[in-house]
């Protein structure tokens, strides 16, 4: 069990997603992680071992710049208990991603084989959570687009559920496009989605409990359905939009209709559903990265 989650503001969101994983402390006390992105695509993260409180010091809050990122709490289900497998974890490749990771992959093993062999993708660690983040991205960049859009996306998690096996919730940060967050086909894991409305616009955070919701002051509008993907982010709906309530097409299928500066709709996967918001924000090809760990 490990805490998850992950916050588009209009702020910045250190020291929210501080609080939010001291919320969330209970899901996990072996290791703390934050990445932030600021609008300039600079990337920073800092992770380690240890309860949020000994990570986390006033100097390493003022790193963590930006007003989208994503925060995790580790308890070792898999892997081992080193500060390497600290999350986020984070691939340069396809545009920068950040990735948490909340559950077990059953077949990491086979994966980890055939991203090594197959797909010619380095693995640093034994966590099945970089795994999943390197069969995401390997998805991802097979799309093969200069520009993600959320066609691309949901792409990319329909092969993911086919490849993955296990229960599994994620969040992951797509640099300077936004913030995706997903369940697995059988939803064993939890995720939530709440919204708070501010003078200068609607704020989104992901969170493994609501409790974490209540604590900022988020109203939960959405409960991720199994295998499910909320795309809180990049090139999809305007952030001052209302969200869009999912409608069953089947039962074996949801829509999302994802309005779009052009008010495109777009299919999901296969029995899945989505949420889209977007992340104003311009995507910068040359972006730094500010990394700690001690």
């Amino acid at each position: 069990m490990c805490g998850i989650v992950g916050i588009v503001g209009t702020s910045a969101v250190n020291q929210r997603l501080y609080d939010a994983l001291t919320v969330l402390q209970h899901r996990g006390q072996d290791a703390a992680g934050i990445a932030t992105s600021s609008g300039e695509g600079e990337l920073c993260v800092r992770k380690g071992r240890g309860l949020v409180r000994d990570v986390f010091q006033q100097h390493h809050m003022l790193e963590l710049k930006g007003n989208v990122g994503i925060g995790h709490v580790r308890y070792p289900t898999a892997g081992c208990d080193s500060a390497t497998e600290a999350q986020p974890f984070y691939v340069n490749a396809p545009y920068g991603i950040c990735l948490g990771h909340n559950g077990n992959l059953t077949n990491a093993a086979e994966l980890a084989e055939i991203l090594i062999r197959e797909d010619r993708r380095h693995l640093n660690t034994t966590s099945d959570s970089e795994v999943l983040l390197n069969v995401f991205a390997s998805e991802l960049q097979r799309v093969g687009t200069a520009r993600i859009t959320p066609a691309d996306v949901f792409a990319a998690l329909s092969a993911l559920y086919r490849r993955c096996r296990g229960g599994y919730a994620v969040v992951a940060m797509i640099i300077g496009h936004g913030i995706l967050g997903f369940r697995d086909p059988h939803g064993i894991r939890p995720l939530v989605l709440g919204e708070r409305r501010t003078a200068r616009g609607t704020e989104w955070m992901l969170a493994s409990e609501s409790v974490a919701l209540d604590a900022l002051s988020f109203r939960m509008v959405h409960r991720a359905r199994p295998c499910s993907s909320m795309n809180t982010g990049g090139c999809t709906r305007s952030s001052a939009s209302p969200p869009l309530r999912t409608r069953p097409a089947s039962s074996n299928t949801s829509i999302s209709p994802v309005r779009t500066r052009r008010s495109t709709t777009y299919r999901c996967t296969a029995r899945a559903c989505a949420w889209a918001i977007a992340w104003r924000t311009r995507f910068c090809a040359s972006g730094r990265s500010t990394t700690s760990m001690s």
